[in-house]
Formats: structure tokens, sequence, C-alpha cells
């Protein structure tokens, strides 16, 4: 056994904390995770610091929030003067590789990554894409949507147009499991494995689209009131997801099916890796952490997406093993955020924080510890501004959008059904948390959202645009064009 164990990081995207079977899913079939819960620790608080995918992965990869890395959302770049998690295991003697999606932004270097196997799921340059030109050589050119087909169909369920051979998914799966058994042992490693899905569109590949059928599914949670829980992140989604003109029960109980099919594929393929990590006798001595970016709400609360401080959009897994620092068959309710896991991983490569401004904590140092812990988040800036702090009891959320506070209380309500913020018996914690998330931000030196120690005032945002608007068409920028079909050119200025 090396000295420093080896890494194997799993990073999924937009799946919920709730889909785990052993953790307290009765319908999902997840048995690598079940086993990781069994034989390490599941934190169950598991928190992204910004909901949505590239300033979740920026944080992640700095170990910092969003407002000390600059990067707020998928449009923001994160400051390229950061050490990254990838760049200090590699300081420390690590072999660092990629397989699958990183979402960084900008996509220029290789961000502190020894060597990396790229798999985006927007765009169609097929050069400098490994997945792309894999599926082109194995003569599946025709296939414009390998990820699912968006716009219009974003979130309809659907069957992959690939074998489950060329799945994006079996591509990460295969990948990984080639690394592994061909990696230069003098060297340990840090492998991230980092899979598209569960991200719509929700398209498994067959028989996996079998696995849960629609009719013995769940429907969503939708408690009274909730569009009072609602932000205008929730409105402006629910129009270009096109889930915004009416719900079919029949197609969410489908999609949910559909979406677990994902998941439990992604499943299948960590346990390949795990198989070749027993096989070189080199388990025990790999630290895995599996985690997601964010979560998705699956039309809960009449909602879609991400975006969103609510446990659907926000609460992600946090599973650990590893025999030296994590005990095993633990469930940890400490709240713990995607910044934890840069520190978690240097620690357990024995080089701390090695001097690096990091705003997590080591994880291992957290299990079965009862000390009072506040996790925080932050989406967008200005007017759209959108702030969480989570304290294991409390969650309080700001929307300068809405100009409105949300309190969820997690004592009587884990479900997450009402907000607290105006009633008068909470005045005391609504106050004492609003002060926390505040205090957190000044504490930094942010001010765009305050005025003071209060809140500052913007305009409140409306509804989104009219049915017509843009935000219907979500692959507008890099839709495939039918220029190449006479007669069937999708140049607008010719139409009448």
């Amino acid at each position: 056994m090396s000295k420093q164990p080896n890494i194997l990081f799993v990073l999924t995207d937009q799946q919920r904390a709730d889909t785990i079977h052993a953790g307290g899913n009765p319908y999902i079939r997840t048995p690598v995770m079940d086993r990781l819960c069994k034989e390490g620790v599941n934190f169950t608080n598991g928190y992204t610091p910004s909901p949505v995918c590239v300033s979740a992965r920026a944080a992640l990869v700095t170990g910092q929030y969003p407002h000390k890395n600059g990067c707020f959302d998928n449009g923001f770049q994160c400051a390229k003067d950061r050490p990254t998690m990838m760049g200090m295991l590699s300081d420390a003697g690590y072999y660092t590789h990629g397989v699958g999606k990183m979402h960084f932004n900008p996509m220029d270097d290789l961000w502190g990554f020894d060597s990396r196997e790229i798999q985006e799921e927007i765009g169609r340059q097929v050069a400098g894409d490994d997945y792309l030109e894999s599926l082109h050589k194995e003569g599946f050119e025709h296939v414009h949507d390998p990820m699912g087909a968006r716009g219009e169909m974003y979130y309809i369920p659907q069957i992959s147009q690939l074998p489950a051979r060329l799945h994006p998914t079996n591509w990460v799966g295969d990948r990984s499991v080639e690394f592994l058994n061909q990696r230069d042992t003098s060297k340990p490693f840090f492998l991230w494995s980092s899979f598209i899905h569960p991200h719509p569109p929700f398209a498994p590949p067959t028989p996996w689209n079998k696995l849960y059928r629609g009719p013995r599914m769940p429907l969503p949670k939708r408690p009274d009131q909730m569009e009072d829980l609602w932000t205008h992140f929730n409105r402006n989604q629910n129009r270009y997801k096109y889930r915004d003109a009416g719900l079919d029960d029949r197609m969410l109980q489908v999609m949910r099916g559909y979406y677990w099919a994902c998941i439990s594929f992604i499943d299948y393929q960590v346990g390949r890796m795990i198989d070749a990590l027993e096989a070189q006798g080199e388990l025990d001595n790999t630290l895995i952490v599996w985690s997601s970016d964010h979560g998705e709400f699956l039309g809960d609360y009449n909602c879609f997406g991400k975006r969103s401080f609510l446990d659907a959009a926000a609460n992600v897994p946090m599973l650990a093993r590893y025999p030296e620092r994590f005990s095993a068959g633990v469930v940890d309710e400490t709240p713990v955020s995607l910044i934890d896991v840069m520190p978690t991983f240097l620690g357990a490569a024995g080089v701390g924080n090695a001097g690096a401004d990091l705003d997590g904590v080591d994880m291992a140092g957290l299990v079965g510890k009862e000390e009072k812990r506040t996790v925080y988040g932050e989406l967008q800036v200005g007017q759209r501004g959108n702030y969480m702090a989570f304290d294991g009891d409390l969650k309080y959320i700001y929307s300068a959008g809405d100009q409105k506070e949300y309190l969820l209380d997690h004592r009587v309500d884990p479900g997450e059904t009402r907000n607290c913020a105006r009633n008068v018996m909470y005045a005391q914690e609504v106050k004492q948390m609003r002060s926390e998330m505040i205090g957190f931000l000044q504490g930094e030196g942010y001010t765009d959202p305050l005025d003071g120690d209060n809140w500052k005032g913007f305009e409140t945002i409306g509804e989104p645009d009219s049915p017509d608007a843009g935000l219907l068409i979500q692959d507008a920028g890099w839709a495939v064009p039918f220029y190449d079909i006479p007669g069937y050119s999708d140049d607008v200025k010719n139409r009448p």
C-alpha cells in the first residue's frame, strides 16, 4: 500500500440526494452506492455552494465560495489565479486524470490535470472532444444529440439513440477502467470520473429505460401553497424547460423513472471501477468520494431544473469510503458542502491546505462530532442574487429578485413544505439567520447584495417573457441546422 491513498472522485450532474436506496429511497436500485454507504459515510446534509453547473464546479475545484472565486453562474468565469485541487494533488506527487464532463469556464487549459479525456454535453465541435471522436469512428456520426435531444424535447423522457456500449455514461466507465488498469503504479492516482447524466435530457439506453416503469413511480411533492416557495428562477426555468403550459402526471412518472434509470446506469459503471480496484488489491487504499454538482426538481413544487436552494435542487449525495479515515456504516447529518471536497482530498494526501485560502474543511474531521456548522450558497449577483445559509436545523434563503426571505425549519418540516419567514413565531430565528448570512458575506468583504447590515434594495423581477420569447428554444445557440437539406433551410430570414 502506498503512503498516500489513491483518490477516485465520482461526480454526477444534477443528482438529488434522495436517489440512494440505502439512503431511504425504496424504489431506486443503487447497489454500488448502497455498498459505499455500508462501507463508508453517508453525509445526508451534503449541499452545493451554487445550484448550477459551472459555478458549482468552480467552487469545487478551488475550494472557495462564488464571491471569492468570482464565478456565480454558468456565464461567469472563475478567477484563473486560484490553485485547483487537481493542481495541488499533482504537486503532492499524484498523477491526476479526468474523464468526462468538467464544464469549466474557461476551458482553455487542463486546470491542473496531468491529462484529460473530454466529454462535454453542449456543442457539435467534434475535434477535441474525445467522446465524439470515438463515436464518429464507430459510425454514429449521424447521431446529432448523443446526450439526448434538447430544445422542445429537453424535459421529455427519451430512449438514447445509442446502444448501451456507446452511451456517454458507458464511455466514462470504459475510459475510467482503462485508466485504472493502465496507470503508472509508481505514483498514487487522482481519477475524476465525471458523468453528464442524470442531467436532462433523461435518455438512458435500452434496456435500462425499462428498469423503472411509469405506473409504479411516485408523483412529485406538491405541498399546499407551494408557489410561496418559488423564486423568479423557478418561473424562468419552468418556461424555458417547456413545462409552464400544463403538466401530465403520467409523463412526470415516466420522467422520474428515466431519471432514476440514468442514475442506476452510472451506479453500474462505478461498480466496474470498484471491481478493477479490488482486482488490483487497491480498494482499501483508495479514497472514494461520490457527489453531484446540484440536484433537480423533477416536478416537485411543480418546478423543473435547478437554480434553487430548496433541497430538491441543492441537497446532493456525499458519500465517502476509505477505511483509514471514514468508519463504515455511518450516517452523518453534519452539513457539508462541495467546498469541503478539496480539503478532504488534500488531507488524505497528507498536505492539508498547503497554504491555500480554502473555505471548506476536511470532512474526515467532522464525522461523529456534534458541533454546529453552517454551510452557505450563492447564485448570481445584483438583482438576480440568491443566497442560502443552512445550519442543519434552519435554512435561510434570500432572493434579491423577489425581495423575499424564506425560512425552512428542518426540525419540524424536513420536507420543506412551508415558508416560515413571515410567521411571527419565527421572528427571532429569521433575524438570527439573516444576520449570519450577511455577516458571512461581510466577513469576506463582499458588498454587492448589501446595504450596511441589511440587504440592498433591488427592483423585483416579474414574470418571464411571453411564451413566444427565446426562452422556449433552449438549444438556440448550438442546435444542428438543416442547411444541407435543400428546401428545409432553417434560415429565419427566408421564412414567410
